[in-house]
């Protein structure tokens, strides 16, 4: 799909408000992965002693998987599909969304920030790139 016709289809979802209901069950979704990312961090950065960035990805993989689960049966009601190919592409949306975040938790920490507040804010960041491409890829 072109630039231009991804556009339109997001410019036409957002006038429809069943898309904002889906967006609001998103969101808490992304609360609960969100909180659930950032004790396991802590637990492992600040409890286990390792580096932010593998601990960053051991977060987003503790959090991916609730987050995948909740998103295929209560946000986007997919249960009908296969529920490994969407698993894939729910997983390539979630690492797109995982890039976002360590480009940004590493220029917060080299910043002079301490890496749980960078993490909190990365994972903020990374949030519109994993709803508009499970919205209009995985669970389309």
């Amino acid at each position: 799909m072109s630039p231009v016709a991804t556009a339109r289809r997001i410019g036409a979802g957002a006038r429809r408000p069943a898309n904002w209901v889906q967006l609001l069950k998103f969101g808490l979704v992304g609360a609960s992965g969100y909180l659930i990312n950032l004790a396991v961090f802590a637990l492992l950065v600040e409890l286990a002693g390792i580096h932010h960035v593998p601990g960053a990805v051991g977060s987003f993989c503790v959090a991916v998987s609730s987050n995948f689960y909740w998103n295929r049966h209560w946000t986007f009601r997919a249960s009908d599909g296969h529920a490994g190919f969407q698993a894939a592409r729910f997983f390539t949306v979630s690492i797109g969304a995982l890039a976002v975040n360590l480009v940004v938790l590493e220029l917060l920490v080299s910043g002079g920030l301490d890496a749980l507040p960078s993490q909190a804010i990365a994972v903020a960041t990374a949030m519109p790139v994993n709803f508009i491409g499970n919205k209009l890829w995985t669970f389309q």
